[in-house]
């Protein structure tokens, strides 16, 4: 009961802050309005240290849609967590895991970022080591490891920011965007945000962060851990323009975007396939943002936030009915058991893949048109379009697996749709999946422009949706009832499966090979040759100086009768060499 009241006063006041959040937003962009408050910590001897907030329309409609998400996720949690011991401490970990994103929001200075950085991603390895078992703590180092890469990026960017003598980046950006230093500085904050993001090399640790509960994974996934390096690149979109570090980004997010839609296709763990998913969505943020629209990367986050969140309880609905099976073999005529979380999971499903109408059509639309109208290179043009493909086939096949044909769990099963916190928890999250693009859209962008195409580039994403979602239904039935083909070419499956053999490579490289090395240097020098001729060989020296010692306190005459006659000789010795 006290979990419960937790939960529910934790629900009203997240819900309270975020109407407000939004309200003041909408005035500040009505109004362009920018504010900046600065609170003075400390004040010694002429020295200040100075916190400074910065209030603006895109930080309060992000705050806003965080609080919004994290919000129906406790609510939904209140039910999906019942049977746990420690709800408390689950809800304090995700309080502290959106408060350390609203800190990482409103900072102008790298330093105060890097208190929510580092805080995002201290709580985030609490939470997926959260049901204590070997694989999650696995998938817990892992995932802390990688992003320490990133944050040892932006520890450098700091110290490379006291060239400037501040740490405040919104002040001087803009002036100092040419600057070598500044172009450094860029390619720093970008490593950092590949790292959180989650883009090539750094892949591997976000299906692996899949240990972390559901209600977890539906707030890590949708607005918070993965979305803070894309809001960071926001923030420093300036430095990205026209230059090689934009290129490179593009090329970069482009991969990973075609990676995880091809894994996706591949995977049959239904978490994995939605990180998967998010992996993807990821990927088209940062190819947009390089590409120098970051208000379209801004506005694709948003809505993206709001179907992947509804996705994800939709999937822990079904895992929870399922008794905790993951497979989607498994799964079969959940429509029939279960028509309220299919309704909710189909119409999450449809916004991401662009569905006419939807949150998800009216960013992505807009992404693949601005691609077509602008000058880019036919590699990253097949990218862009092919991934989007990928993107309905997998969302397609998801859909046979789960809705289609007869169960395959068994003859006696307990599905049912009663779970009604859940599903509240999903009802507002389903309102604005439909609702939230076209809302969106004409509050961010108040001048119409209109996009003038030839009817073949106009068409052709709704061709490649189609396209897609045909293939990805028609190969899953074909391989299922007939023949499976991915077993004659079993090695081209296992690399496009395996996400390009990335685990393999941040766990025995990125990881193993440091580890195992650090391990040898320990033995063999500070446990080894520094051990022995250090502090071990200075304490045996020192126990048996004071042995002697203890020996001439006794009194012992022979003994020291018989040092002096050594001494003599050696004295003498000596002299007799010296002459």
């Amino acid at each position: 009961m006290k979990f419960l009241n937790i939960c529910m006063l934790s629900f009203i006041k997240l819900m309270i802050i975020s109407l407000i959040s939004f309200s003041l937003s909408m005035y500040f962009m009505l109004n362009e309005l920018v504010y900046f408050l600065e609170w003075e910590v400390l004040f010694i001897n002429s020295s200040s240290i100075v916190f400074t907030f910065l209030f603006d329309w895109m930080c309060l409609l992000f705050m806003s849609f965080v609080l919004f998400i994290s919000s129906l996720v406790i609510f939904y949690s209140m039910e999906y967590m019942m049977g746990d011991n420690n709800m408390n401490r689950f809800v304090l970990l995700v309080l502290m895991f959106v408060l350390s994103m609203m800190l990482l929001i409103i900072s102008p200075n790298l330093i105060s970022i890097l208190l929510g950085w580092d805080g995002l991603g201290l709580v985030s390895y609490c939470l997926v080591i959260y049901f204590q078992n070997v694989k999650s703590y696995n998938a817990g180092m892992l995932t802390a490891l990688s992003n320490r890469i990133g944050d040892v990026a932006l520890l450098l960017a700091i110290a490379w920011m006291l060239n400037y003598g501040s740490w405040n980046y919104v002040f001087f950006i803009e002036v100092m965007k040419m600057s070598f230093e500044m172009q450094i500085i860029g390619g720093l904050i970008m490593m950092a945000a590949m790292t959180k993001s989650a883009q090539i090399p750094f892949s591997s640790w976000l299906p692996a962060a899949m240990a972390a509960p559901t209600p977890v994974s539906a707030l890590v996934h949708s607005s918070t851990l993965v979305t803070a390096g894309i809001y960071l690149l926001i923030r420093f979109n300036i430095l990205l323009v026209d230059n090689l570090l934009g290129k490179f980004l593009l090329l970069i997010s482009g991969l990973t975007m075609f990676m995880a839609g091809l894994g996706a296709n591949y995977e049959f763990d239904l978490k994995k396939i939605i990180a998967l998913s998010t992996l993807s969505q990821l990927g088209l943020m940062m190819s947009i943002l390089s590409m120098g629209f970051y208000k379209l990367a801004f506005f694709h986050l948003l809505t993206h936030a709001l179907f992947k969140a509804l996705l994800f309880m939709c999937a822990g609905s079904i895992i929870h009915n399922m008794n905790n099976f993951q497979d989607i073999r498994y799964m079969g005529n959940l429509s029939i058991f279960m028509p309220l979380t299919s309704s909710c999971f189909n119409v999450a499903n449809l916004a991401l893949c662009g569905m006419p109408f939807l949150a998800g059509f009216y960013s992505k639309d807009l992404i693949l048109e601005i691609v077509s109208y602008s000058y880019v290179n036919l590699f990253s043009f097949f990218l862009f379009f092919f991934s989007t493909g990928l993107t309905v086939s997998y969302s397609f096949r998801l859909v046979y697996y789960t809705m289609t044909d007869s169960l395959n769990c068994g003859s006696l099963n307990m599905l049912n749709d009663e779970g009604w916190i859940m599903l509240k928890g999903m009802f507002g999250l389903l309102i604005m999946s439909i609702m939230g693009g076209s809302l969106l859209n004409w509050l961010m962008f108040s001048s119409l422009y209109v996009i003038n195409l030839p009817w073949y580039l106009k068409l052709l994403t709704l061709f490649i949706c189609l396209m897609g979602g045909l293939c990805g239904y028609l190969v899953s039935n074909v391989s299922l009832y007939f023949i499976n083909k991915s077993f004659t070419y079993y090695n081209v499956t296992y690399f496009l499966g395996s996400m390009w053999f990335m685990p393999y490579i941040s766990t025995y490289g990125l990881i193993g090979f440091p580890l195992n090395y650090g391990f040898l240097v320990i033995k063999s020098f500070d446990q080894g040759w520094s051990e022995l001729m250090g502090a071990r060989f200075l304490t045996m020296l020192l126990i048996n100086y004071s042995k002697i010692n203890t020996d001439f306190y006794n009194n012992n005459l022979k003994l020291y009768f018989m040092t002096m006659i050594i001494w003599i000789v050696l004295l003498v010795l000596l002299m007799m060499f010296i002459m």
